[in-house]
């Protein structure tokens, strides 16, 4: 057998390990999510009990709505640092570095000791709504999102074009709108699914704060109701699946002839 079969055969056997590895815990949760304890029968019961129980129904709608207000937050907030920080204060990114990836560092146990106060003023002025987990989500998410962001723009020359944009009279806000996030936009397409991805699976802060996320109800379901929990766990885990699918065809359309790349 020459090499290059051999090192075929081994490539195969990697990655049918690899998805046994990944692909028998979620078999596994579809066959207890489907299976009637007692009798050992097959029904859907509990995938519909996802859609008709509210409290379900209503944490499902609080995450997804925490995931899409997160990512709206930390692209508004770190794209336009990001690209001014790299463009006219170049000796700062060392800062908004370590700043971004603070939270690496601080258990999410402090973190929300320490905006307890906080979060009294901001129930006092927003109202007590879940939705308000964005403050936190956007900081916990900025360790993850640097990185991409970060990586996408050291693959640009970003002061070249910026040059060349305001050469030709563009304003800052066209240069890093126009000119700088389209050529970055895998990255920020990156930093949005790990987002997405933390936030549907956030639990501590959640809970500790005495919010209905859908983790902490999943944990609150397993008490009670195990089979419908493995069924929201493996509906969390297949939706973040299919996000990742449809990033990547958004990304590869760019790099189409026919895309604006």
């Amino acid at each position: 057998m020459t090499g290059g079969r051999v090192w075929r055969v081994v490539r195969w056997l990697l990655l049918a390990v690899f998805a046994v590895f990944f692909l028998l815990p979620l078999v596994a949760l579809l066959d207890f999510s489907t299976k009637v304890p007692r009798t050992g029968e097959r029904t859907g019961e509990a995938w519909r009990g996802l859609l008709e129980d509210p409290a379900m129904t209503e944490a499902i709608t609080t995450s997804l709505l925490l995931s899409l207000l997160t990512v709206v937050g930390m692209v508004v907030l770190l794209v336009p640092t990001m690209v001014w920080v790299r463009l006219r204060v170049p000796r700062a990114s060392r800062l908004v570095e370590f700043l971004c990836l603070l939270p690496l560092t601080i258990p999410a146990l402090v973190i929300v000791v320490g905006i307890k106060n906080v979060y009294a003023w901001v129930d006092y002025l927003m109202g007590d709504s879940a939705l308000t987990l964005t403050f936190v989500y956007v900081v916990l998410v900025l360790p993850y999102a640097y990185r991409s962001i970060d990586a996408a723009l050291s693959s640009i020359d970003s002061r070249t074009l910026s040059e060349a944009a305001r050469s030709l009279g563009a304003g800052w806000l066209t240069v890093i709108v126009r000119v700088i996030s389209p050529n970055i936009w895998t990255g920020v397409l990156s930093a949005a699914f790990i987002s997405v991805a933390l936030v549907l699976g956030e639990y501590t802060v959640s809970s500790l704060l005495n919010y209905d996320t859908l983790p902490v109800v999943i944990v609150a379901l397993g008490k009670s109701d195990a089979p419908q929990s493995m069924a929201a766990a493996l509906a969390s885990i297949l939706f973040a699946a299919a996000l990742l699918v449809v990033l990547s065809f958004l990304d590869r359309r760019r790099r189409t002839p026919g895309g604006s790349r």
